[in-house]
C-alpha cells in the first residue's frame, strides 16, 4: 500500500468512527424518548389545538397514522436534540486539518449554527405558529369544518420548522462569505437595499401565503444579517505568511 493511500484509508476508517457514534446518539435519544411519542406529538400540537373552535379536532386518515406518525416526530425530534453531539464529532473530525487560528474563528460558527437552528425553531413554535393558525383557523369559511390530519399537520410544521432554522443561520452564511473572501462587510452594507427585497422574497416563498407568516420570517432575516455583517468585520484572514502549523503537521 502506497504512502498516500495510508493517510486515506486513515481518515475514511476516522469518518466511519465518527459518523457511527453520532448515529448512535441519535439511536440512544430516540430509545429514551420513544415512550413519550405521543406526549411529544401533542406538545406540537398544541398551538393548533389551541386555535380551533370548540368541537374541533384533529383526525388520522391512515389506518397506521396514529402510530407512525408520533414516531416519526419522536425520531426527527431525537435528532434535533443530539445535533449539538453531531457537530462535536464534525468537529473532532475536521479540526486536526485546520489552523489554529482558523480553530479559534471556526469553532464558534460550528456550535452556535446549532443554537441559531434552535433558536429559529422556537420562535416559529412560539410566535410564528399561534398567530398563523389562529389567521387560517378564523379565515375558514362559514360552515366548513376544521379537521387537520396529523401527517399532514406534521409535514407542514416541519417544514416551517426548517425554514425558519436555515432562515436563523444568515449570520453564519454572511461571516463565512465575508471570511472567504467572497464579499466584505462593507459591500453588504451597500446592498442592504437589496437584501431587504430578497429577504422578503424569500419570506413569501418559504412560508404559508399569509402576509403574517411572511412578514415574522422577512423581518427576523434581515435582522440576523445586520448581525452577521456587524460580527463579519471580526473574521478577517491573516496573510497567508503569518499563518500558524496545522496541528499534527510534521
Amino acid at each position: 500500500m502506497s504512502q498516500t493511500q495510508q493517510p486515506l484509508i486513515s481518515h475514511l476508517v476516522e469518518l466511519r468512527s465518527r459518523l457511527l457514534r453520532a448515529f448512535a446518539a441519535i439511536l440512544v435519544v430516540f430509545l429514551a424518548l420513544v415512550y413519550f411519542a405521543n406526549d411529544i406529538y401533542t406538545i406540537l400540537a398544541e398551538p393548533l389545538l389551541s386555535q380551533l373552535p370548540e368541537g374541533a379536532s384533529m383526525i388520522a386518515t391512515g389506518v397506521a397514522t396514529p402510530f407512525l406518525t408520533p414516531l416519526k416526530l419522536t425520531l426527527i425530534v431525537s435528532f434535533f436534540a443530539a445535533i449539538p453531539y453531531v457537530l462535536y464529532q464534525v468537529w473532532a473530525f475536521i479540526a486536526p486539518g485546520l489552523y489554529k487560528h482558523e480553530k479559534r474563528l471556526i469553532a464558534p460558527l460550528v456550535f452556535s449554527s446549532a443554537l441559531l437552528f434552535y433558536a429559529g425553531a422556537a420562535f416559529a413554535y412560539f410566535v410564528v405558529f399561534p398567530l398563523a393558525f389562529g389567521f387560517f383557523t378564523k379565515m375558514a369559511p362559514e360552515g366548513v369544518t376544521i379537521a387537520t390530519d396529523i401527517a399532514s399537520y406534521l409535514d407542514f410544521v416541519l417544514g416551517l420548522f426548517i425554514a425558519f432554522g436555515i432562515a436563523f443561520e444568515i449570520p453564519i452564511a454572511t461571516i463565512l462569505l465575508c471570511w472567504t473572501g467572497v464579499t466584505t462587510p462593507k459591500d453588504l452594507s451597500a446592498k442592504r437595499p437589496y437584501v431587504i427585497v430578497i429577504v422578503f422574497i424569500v419570506g413569501m416563498l418559504l412560508t404559508p401565503p399569509d402576509v403574517i407568516s411572511q412578514t415574522l420570517l422577512a423581518i427576523p432575516m434581515w435582522l440576523l444579517f445586520e448581525v452577521g455583517v456587524f460580527f463579519a468585520r471580526f473574521y478577517v484572514r491573516a496573510p497567508e505568511g503569518d499563518e500558524e502549523e496545522r496541528d499534527g503537521s510534521s
